[in-house]
């Protein structure tokens, strides 16, 4: 054995006569390869020349060769490697022992769990040797910790190819639940009707972009989202992430548009009788809410994937909102802000599929829609800094609202449109909506409303 190996200098996790079994099995049976290299890779082995060995291999695999003793010594001589993994005589002496029918699958089992072990250990004491450092702050070393331990969890992840059979069979309710439409998955509803009947509403793993020109009502859209899915009849826990407004801010937003009062009169302090017992109401509806806000300015992906899996595990998880994605920063060094952006989007998309939840991400526009002769509705090129922010997300939705282009039309006052321009599972369309200035509140047309459903005008004192 090479002395070289650290994993055995240490007394690390290893079982040598799996590893052994496992080569052997394979020079006998070229066949098993593929079934092993499935599951295993060359860094899950222990000892140095198994690593070697193992990557010959495949790399014999790889030009459609066949696996055996003379082979894989000869590939080991071009690499100047024979030498150190004990000449021809170590490979023909790795098939010692081996049983008549060899148990493959709990040889591999076996070199995986030591590996993952061995992981965890190394990724312990590189912590370790963080904290006593004391260069970077607590908080960074322990999202760093979990994020860490989280991939090796993913790493040892059961997922992979499966048959039509295998998934009706692990759809809950079996075939008649995944072909019966009333008995499928649906999304959290947003509130909006017409939305809601366009998407099916938000499903977990979707992004979700929410982008428009400053002051068209991003934020107070994405609020009115979230406080339907944490009040409505079906309560579900929603995080919001604002990195350009303050929680206190946020919760006035919500407060009055909840409470139908005006947020300057609010903000001013003229308010009646009426309009202060309404917000009694909105505050208490919204103190029992499954709403957290973080208001972090500088919260990157790492510390968003850590706060919401600690959310998730205490009080599950239904919608995550982030407002913006532009104020974000990503970890490491890039060339340019576009590759930055791009490397946020993925991330973001990777983190919605993980914890299964919808997230709904707030966009600027570039200035093209402003500078565009005629029509001024934000198309999908006018997504800022990064093209890849389309490609990632599921869904991609533009608010517009053409007052604020010509002020002086009377009879465009309140009115709103939400453009849906992307749907990765569905169709593409306009939304006509409502927008309350006094109240930053969207809401549904009257038109779209039953009867029973458009909710009364408050009445002052």
């Amino acid at each position: 054995m090479a002395s070289a190996d650290l994993a055995l200098d240490k007394g690390l996790p290893a079982n040598l006569e799996a590893e052994r079994l496992v080569l052997g099995s394979i020079m006998i049976d070229d066949s098993l390869f593929v079934q092993v290299a499935g599951v295993l890779q060359a860094d899950d082995f222990a000892l140095e020349k198994h690593k070697r060995i193992f990557s010959r291999m495949a790399e014999l695999h790889e030009r459609n060769e066949k696996i055996d003793r003379i082979t894989v010594a000869n590939e080991l001589l071009k690499h100047n490697q024979l030498e150190s993994c004990d000449g021809l005589s170590y490979l023909v002496s790795l098939d010692d022992g081996l049983p008549r029918t060899p148990n493959i699958d709990g040889y591999v089992r076996i070199i995986r769990d030591k590996a993952l072990l061995r992981r965890i250990i190394f990724a312990s004491q590189k912590l370790i040797d963080r904290a006593l450092s004391g260069e970077e702050e607590p908080d960074e070393i322990l999202a760093s910790a979990e994020e860490t331990l989280l991939k090796l969890n993913d790493s040892r992840g059961s997922g992979g190819l499966e048959s039509p059979s295998e998934i009706i069979q692990g759809y809950e309710g079996g075939i008649n639940a995944f072909l019966d439409p009333s008995k499928r998955i649906k999304g959290l509803s947003t509130g909006f009707i017409k939305f809601d009947e366009m998407t099916g509403g938000l499903h977990p793993g979707e992004l979700i972009i929410l982008a428009a020109r400053p002051a068209m009502g991003k934020t107070a859209l994405a609020l009115n989202i979230a406080q339907h899915v944490a009040c409505g009849q079906n309560p579900q826990t929603v995080a919001i992430f604002s990195l350009e407004m303050s929680k206190e801010s946020l919760l006035t937003r919500m407060l009055c548009a909840a409470a139908r009062v005006d947020s300057q009169k609010f903000r001013a302090g003229y308010l009646n009788q009426n309009e202060r017992n309404r917000l009694q109401t909105a505050a208490a509806q919204l103190a029992a809410a499954p709403l957290f806000i973080d208001d972090t300015p500088s919260v990157n992906l790492m510390d968003i994937h850590a706060k919401l899996r600690r959310l998730k595990a205490e009080h599950g998880l239904g919608l995550v909102v982030i407002d913006y994605l532009q104020l974000m920063s990503g970890r490491g060094r890039f060339e340019n802000r576009v590759q930055e952006i791009s490397s946020l989007s993925r991330g973001m998309k990777l983190l919605s599929k993980e914890l299964e939840v919808p997230m709904l991400v707030l966009s600027q526009l570039s200035r093209a829609p402003e500078v565009r002769q005629g029509d001024h509705r934000p198309q999908l090129s006018d997504l800022r800094e990064s093209g890849s922010i389309e490609q990632d997300a599921d869904v991609v939705a533009f608010i517009f609202r053409e007052e604020v282009y010509k002020p002086e039309r009377e009879d465009l006052r309140g009115t709103a449109e939400l453009i849906l321009a992307k749907q990765r599972n569905g169709p593409t369309g306009k939304i006509n909506l409502v927008f309350l200035r006094q109240w930053t509140k969207f809401e549904n047309r009257a038109s779209d409303l039953g009867e029973d459903e458009a909710p009364p005008p408050p009445e002052d004192e």
